[in-house]
């Protein structure tokens, strides 16, 4: 009777790794799947090849009481915010079979998963051209068959193209043109989101004031990507008339991530090209000087989103960071592929060849004490490090990165904030106020200036001895003077996009007719 037992426990052992191998076929291991549509939606596992002689094992993990797990994102969210608790596992893409060990189609021509071959360049043209459709899901990256080819330093020429193999050397270096040494720290701060009367009062005017003066005698200036609910558009225009840079940072600040990673060009068009229509009419911007993009939530969609970009004339993008290194990247032009790995859960970066400048926010090193803490993951955004909660830290964190750039390759530092976290944390706007002076009267090739002066240097690129002269810098110099209008129209509109809901838009300009939303940006009625 024992053995018995013994040979039915081990049939069953045998049986459960059989359906595990099956489980696990093909699945990627940080994949995690369920088990069971039943249940609370907590529990879910994925496969461990750590087991026994290699065996393959479950891990399972469970989310905290009230939160359930999303399959598409891979993480816990809040339940009612996950939607596919009746699925067991994101969905599996068909894959075209690129590498073979003997060529199975004729030249110029790759298979599809189902097995016909087409042309190469079908892959990636936003049609399915296999059965399949095996040819439009190897897109992003270095999977896409038809990817940019790498830098070639001997056709990229400034001041429209720019790569270098690595991408941490400066524009000038290698020409003999420029020393390190004679390469301005070019230092860009970026704020994204609503521009209202409480981060100009307390934040912007304090950081931006008249006697922050950089060494060539212009003060000092930052960009800011502005996002449309809530927006002051007569703040908007003051910002601009001092010579600060505008850029888009979308209409609607949608929360689904797959919303910016798949949107489609006409998404992509609606929200930026729509967005720069709102800032332009109702800020009053007519110089064309609003030409930069950051996606919400640093989201990239990918080829669509530069192809519209081109199309659009707008200059560059700023939503792509560069992982932690030891030497920081210099933006460069994205006519070739990028000199580093597109970081981020689930981000998709352009594979193919576009005209635009990338601004690449460099992660930041976090460590309390980088002599001897732990490896941290760098943060990207200033207000993405979550391990800074007092001043003393923040401090830190602004002059240690300062010093990592200034010491190597001076690459450009980007400090991008969302203004609301630098105004909850008490003391953090004194802090950065505080280190912005010690920086310009410390150093006199030290700069604070836009994402357009940035990539204006690099297209002409000047010894910081010269810079006193350098004509694009000079633009909007020390701009003083009183604002526009005192008092803005405070129009109180609706719209049909938004059913319910009345939206104030602060604006120097007449009222439209109706709040500007994503398929009305200019509130006259008419469809974008």
């Amino acid at each position: 009777v024992f053995a018995v037992s013994v040979s039915a426990q081990r049939d069953d052992e045998l049986a459960y790794a059989d359906k595990v191998e099956d489980l696990c076929q093909g699945r990627p291991p940080n994949e995690y799947f369920r088990l069971t549509t039943e249940g609370d939606c907590r529990d879910v596992v994925r496969c461990d090849r750590a087991g026994i002689a290699g065996t393959i094992r479950l891990a399972s993990v469970k989310c905290p009481s009230g939160l359930a797990f999303d399959l598409e994102r891979q993480t816990c969210d809040w339940k009612a915010s996950v939607n596919n608790c009746d699925r067991l596992s994101k969905p599996r893409l068909a894959k075209p079979n690129l590498h073979t060990v003997e060529p199975v189609c004729p030249d110029g021509q790759l298979q599809c998963g189902s097995g016909e071959c087409i042309a190469r360049e079908f892959f990636c043209n936003s049609r399915d051209d296999c059965q399949d459709g095996s040819d439009e899901n190897v897109c992003r990256g270095d999977e896409d068959p038809n990817k940019s080819d790498v830098c070639n330093p001997a056709e990229c020429f400034l001041p429209d193209c720019f790569c270098s193999a690595d991408g941490t050397s400066a524009p000038g270096i290698a020409e003999g043109v420029l020393e390190i040494a004679n390469v301005p720290m070019m230092i860009t701060i970026n704020f994204n989101g609503a521009v209202n009367d409480d981060n100009m009062r307390e934040l912007y005017n304090k950081l931006f004031h008249i006697e922050r003066i950089n060494p060539n005698g212009c003060t000092a200036k930052g960009t800011f990507f502005v996002s449309h609910k809530y927006t002051n558009y007569s703040a908007v225009q003051e910002l601009h008339r001092k010579g600060h840079e505008i850029g888009v940072f979308s209409i609607t600040n949608d929360e689904d991530p797959k919303y910016w990673t798949d949107g489609s060009y006409d998404t992509w068009l609606a929200e930026m090209a729509g967005d720069r229509l709102i800032i332009e009419r109702f800020a009053n911007i007519t110089d064309g000087t609003v030409v930069g993009v950051r996606a919400p939530y640093l989201l990239v969609g990918g080829n669509e989103q530069f192809n519209m970009m081109t199309d659009q004339f707008f200059a560059y993008d700023s939503s792509i960071s560069a992982p932690l290194s030891s030497v920081p990247i210099w933006p460069y032009t994205l006519h070739y592929r990028m000199p580093h790995k597109c970081h981020g859960n689930a981000q998709n970066c352009p594979s193919r060849s576009h005209p635009i400048w990338e601004m690449p926010i460099n992660e930041l090193d976090r460590r309390d004490d980088p002599e001897f803490d732990e490896n941290l993951t760098g943060c990207h955004l200033v207000s993405s490090c979550s391990n800074i909660y007092h001043k003393d830290q923040f401090r830190q964190l602004l002059q240690h990165n300062f010093d990592r750039h200034y010491g190597t390759n001076k690459a450009p530092l980007s400090l991008s904030f969302d203004p609301s976290w630098l105004l909850a944390n008490t003391g953090f706007n004194d802090v950065i106020d505080d280190w912005m002076t010690h920086v310009l009267s410390t150093y006199t090739d030290v700069y604070f200036v836009t994402e357009l002066q940035v990539i204006q240097w690099m297209q002409n690129p000047t010894s910081t001895a010269s810079l006193r002269d350098f004509a694009e810098w000079k633009e909007n110099c020390a701009v003083q003077g009183q604002p526009h209008c005192r008092l803005p129209n405070a129009c109180p509109l609706e719209t049909r996009e938004l059913p319910g809901e009345t939206h104030r838009l602060h604006t120097c300009l007449d009222c439209p007719k109706n709040y500007p939303w994503i398929q009305d940006p200019t509130g006259d009625g008419f469809s974008f």
